[in-house]
């Protein structure tokens, strides 16, 4: 086994660099996300960038530079008050995830791509990430991650307390505001290699695993973390061995790993209801 990694390693350096570092950023961004109570939002920006990186192919710019227009566009949209509207937010993505996803097969079907670099584009491919797609990733990424720590107090706040942030001269509506447009520019530098499925997949699957497992913030952080990187690692090395779709077989090992903190989540819970029952 680990003369399989050292020759993935050494074949796939920048895959293996830009999964791990777009796995940790999007499980950490991801815990917010659920703990928000959007995770539609992951998707459906992931559609908007992938639509974004098919507009710029398209009329030969830079794929990043599509993504990273489109999907703050749609954050600034989705910035709009709706609390007190009668169209509610979700409904909202829901259309722009319509939109968006249809939009990015018609252009790619008018295109002169072949098979693969549709497929790429619509779906991403890891695997084949180039030295450039590695750059954009770390200099995307890295400046997310040190924002995230830097101002993670004042975005938790916001997020799950809002009196409590105003209070504390918290604007519960900027933090909200700078939060997403961090999300959406790194989902739209992911996009381009792990598409739309991975992505929604590093900011939904493995948190929620992470959240059934804990209930303490940093603890939920790091097991995030991990089992993204544990993921991420077993899908390389699966994709690698038996020649399987990197991206989709990722996914299935994040699934796989969510699925071993289900029956952990339901002991848990038996237990604090038996021992409420104890206490009454």
């Amino acid at each position: 086994m680990i003369a399989v990694f050292t020759s993935l390693i050494q074949s796939f350096p920048q895959a293996v660099v830009a999964g791990l570092l777009v796995a940790s950023v999007c499980a950490l961004l991801g815990v917010f996300v659920i703990l928000k109570r959007v995770v539609f939002i992951g998707i459906t920006l992931s559609e908007i960038a992938a639509c974004g990186v098919a507009i710029a192919m398209l009329t030969r710019q830079p794929p990043f530079v599509g993504g990273v227009v489109l999907t703050l566009a749609a954050v600034a949209l989705l910035a709009y008050p709706f609390e007190n509207r009668r169209i509610p937010r979700d409904a909202v993505l829901g259309v722009l995830f319509v939109l968006a996803s249809s939009l990015s097969v018609l252009l790619v079907s008018q295109s002169g791509f072949g098979l693969q670099e549709i497929k790429a584009l619509l779906y991403g491919d890891l695997i084949l990430t180039s030295h450039a797609d590695l750059c954009v990733i770390g200099a995307v990424f890295l400046p997310a991650l040190l924002y995230f720590l830097l101002f993670m107090r004042p975005t938790l706040y916001a997020f799950l307390d809002r009196e409590a942030a105003y209070v504390l001269g918290v604007r519960p509506a900027l933090w909200e505001m700078l939060f997403f447009m961090v999300l959406g520019i790194t989902i739209a530098a992911a996009s381009k290699i792990a598409g739309t499925l991975l992505v929604f997949c590093y900011l939904i699957v493995l948190p929620t695993f992470a959240l059934i497992l804990s209930r303490q913030l940093w603890l939920v952080m790091i097991l995030a973390v991990i089992a993204a990187v544990a993921a991420t690692a077993i899908g390389l090395y699966a994709s690698f061995t038996a020649d399987l779709p990197t991206n989709q077989t990722i996914c299935v090992a994040a699934c796989a790993i969510l699925a071993l903190a289900v029956p952990v989540g339901t002991v848990r819970y038996v237990l604090r209801r038996f021992r409420k029952k104890e206490v009454a």
